[in-house]
């Protein structure tokens, strides 16, 4: 399989970890982010946003050469500390009563770029370009990949005995989440380890597709720069977080329209025909309970749409998606909607009761109907992974999330 190797991690301090760690930055809104900031100093927000204690904005270049300045300030500080030697981390996360852990190393770029390391998403030019450059200047990865294995019962019973011991980090979020760390540096444990990851022939992207393929461009930069460079170096690898697939949660984004495009409700119950068969569920809140169904919350009443499957073909494993179904056979036919990922009407959410939460925005006023569906599930990731295709925009919402600052890779 894949080269997945230890790496020397960069941690906070064990008495500032749960102060330090934060989410994915994109995760806060910019009042939360400033609130953290203003009442949080050891926050790797402020490693991330080096402006703040100045008041200055910096951008490009500039920012991320003031990103590796703080950075290095926190090491100097004794926030953050590098561990003495190469390792792997064993990582735990909890909430609401479902746990999840997997394997912190590096992942070598050239299995990401041979396929070996499979991805199911698009990713966007502008954006791998900006995380890369962000690498060139702060010069270390903080946020792991997600990536998904299929579950090898002898490597699990070896986590589930490191999971014994004391951990090196373990604290409980503002979210309640906990999070628990174990650092793994005996040599017959990381033997173990990699021996058990080489008999793995494929691994799938589960979150973190730009991040991998900004990973990649910044790799060949730097090989471009260099002359080819050491294969080894740490910039052919990124860090990965690797998790079995049976503790991998999934969840749906809802469809969510700003306006019906001039249509009356009759005259979209009657267009919906031609692809399903439309049932009025009431008032209360409905979710789908199978593939190729959908919830429409209109009008102040639940409707069921089963898709007519001589009506609709079915004939790859991205057609067989319910979010390209719902696209080419309501978005786009009945409303109008051609580019699902930049049209203004078009919006989406995911939260734990979508039925429920799309009655109560388009109760509010904020949109005038919405759309929900079943979550896809693994055998259809691995099916569009391994077809090469990509899904359509907003297919899934992927659990756990990984922390930002627990464990940074120096580049």
């Amino acid at each position: 399989m894949a080269n997945f190797v230890p790496f020397r991690a960069v941690r906070p301090a064990a008495d500032r970890v749960s102060r330090v760690v934060t989410r994915s930055y994109e995760d806060y809104s910019v009042q939360e982010r400033n609130a953290l900031l203003a009442e949080n100093r050891y926050s790797f927000l402020h490693i991330l946003n080096p402006g703040y204690r100045s008041h200055r904005k910096f951008r490009g270049a500039a920012r991320y050469q003031r990103v590796r300045q703080r950075y290095l300030e926190f090491l100097e500080q004794g926030i953050l500390n590098r561990d003495a030697k190469p390792g792997f981390y064993l990582y735990r996360n909890e909430q609401g009563g479902h746990a999840a852990w997997g394997v912190l190393g590096a992942m070598h770029i050239a299995d990401y770029q041979l396929g070996r390391v499979k991805r199911h998403e698009d990713t966007i030019g502008r954006r791998e370009e900006r995380f890369a450059d962000f690498l060139e200047g702060a010069r270390f990865n903080a946020e792991p990949v997600l990536i998904a294995y299929r579950d090898a019962p002898q490597l699990e019973h070896l986590l589930q005995n490191i999971m014994q011991c004391p951990p090196v980090a373990a604290f409980t979020d503002d979210r309640g989440v906990r999070h628990q760390l174990w650092a793994i540096s005996g040599p017959e444990e990381i033997r173990a380890i990699r021996g058990a990851f080489a008999e793995i022939p494929e691994t799938y992207i589960m979150d973190g597709h730009h991040r991998s393929a900004s990973s990649a461009l910044h790799a060949s930069r730097r090989q471009a720069e260099t002359h080819g460079g050491a294969p080894d170096a740490p910039h052919q690898y990124f860090m990965s977080c690797l998790i079995p697939e049976s503790q991998v949660r999934i969840r749906s984004f809802s469809r969510l329209l700003t306006d019906l495009g001039g249509l009356h409700k009759s005259d979209i119950l009657d267009k919906l025909q031609q692809y399903y068969q439309v049932a009025d569920m009431g008032e209360a809140p409905w979710e789908p309970v199978e593939k190729h169904q959908f919830t429409m919350y209109l009008g102040g009443r639940f409707y069921q749409l089963a898709l007519r499957e001589e009506a609709f073909r079915l004939a790859g494993p991205v057609s067989r998606l319910d979010a390209r179904i719902l696209s080419e056979t309501v978005l786009r036919p009945v409303f109008g909607i051609t580019d699902p990922r930049h049209d203004a009407r078009l919006h989406y959410r995911c939260g734990p009761e979508p039925a429920r939460e799309i009655r109560e925005a388009v109760d509010r006023g904020l949109f005038a109907v919405g759309f929900g569906m079943r979550p896809v599930d693994l055998d259809e990731i691995r099916a569009v992974a391994d077809a090469g295709l990509t899904m359509p925009p907003k297919s899934t919402f992927i659990e756990p999330k990984l922390p930002s600052g627990l464990t940074i890779y120096d580049l």
